[in-house]
């Protein structure tokens, strides 16, 4: 669960925060992509205590109502009733084919990246103990919100969407969804004393968070 998932998190202090995108850039690569592969989905991405998801709500339909040619794609959390409702195409949850689909897609992938898959793989032995190095160093699947990242992602570039809009999770500087290199605009909504475990006790700690998200040369 999410809270299970905190848990560990203040447990294990900043190290386990530190590990999470060199884990994440490991896991794109495994299921094919590398960060820049992203850039060609406009990424908007926000951050904040209160109000990032309906800011994300908003930023998508503002654009699908100023152009309804522009194909939208939304991932937000959590969920209320299905967990498709994460991952919009237009303003609306993908359907359960689609989610199911895209969700064995990475499940698939993932696994035929696991050490015995390298192994059987007609490859030069260097290339195979290199491959084999780097995925001893990580689990052999993300945690809960880390994996529907990798489908959100996975999902949006399969159906080619012009522009996605993305919610962090928690803070913004160790967030999954902060693989991404070049947005073409950040966002932070207000601030306030949330995940005070993870994110640290006064506004200053949670800010340098948020703050996190932001890029050289990006809005």
């Amino acid at each position: 669960s999410n809270a299970a998932v905190l848990e560990q998190l203040r447990k294990a202090g900043p190290r386990m925060n530190e590990r999470s995108l060199p884990e994440m850039r490991e896991y794109f690569k495994r299921i094919g992509y590398e960060p820049q592969d992203f850039d060609k989905l406009n990424l908007i991405h926000v951050t904040g205590t209160k109000g990032k998801g309906s800011t994300c709500a908003l930023v998508q339909s503002v654009l699908h109502n100023y152009d309804p040619s522009i194909k939208t794609g939304l991932f937000t959390s959590p969920h209320l009733v299905a967990v498709r409702e994460r991952i919009r195409i237009n303003g609306k949850p993908i359907s359960e084919e689609l989610f199911a689909k895209y969700f064995h897609d990475v499940w698939d992938r993932l696994e035929a990246t696991k050490e015995e898959a390298i192994r059987a793989m007609d490859l030069p032995e260097a290339d195979k103990r290199e491959m084999i190095k780097n995925t001893r160093q990580h689990p052999d699947k993300p945690v809960y919100f880390r994996y529907l990242t990798l489908v959100a992602f996975h999902t949006f570039m399969q159906e080619k969407v012009d522009c996605a809009i993305l919610e962090v999770g928690v803070g913004g500087e160790y967030d999954s969804t902060n693989i991404i290199e070049k947005p073409i605009v950040c966002g932070i909504t207000a601030l306030g004393l949330d995940h005070v475990s993870v994110l640290g006790n006064t506004i200053d700690q949670i800010a340098w968070h948020k703050a996190g998200i932001i890029k050289p040369q990006v809005p």
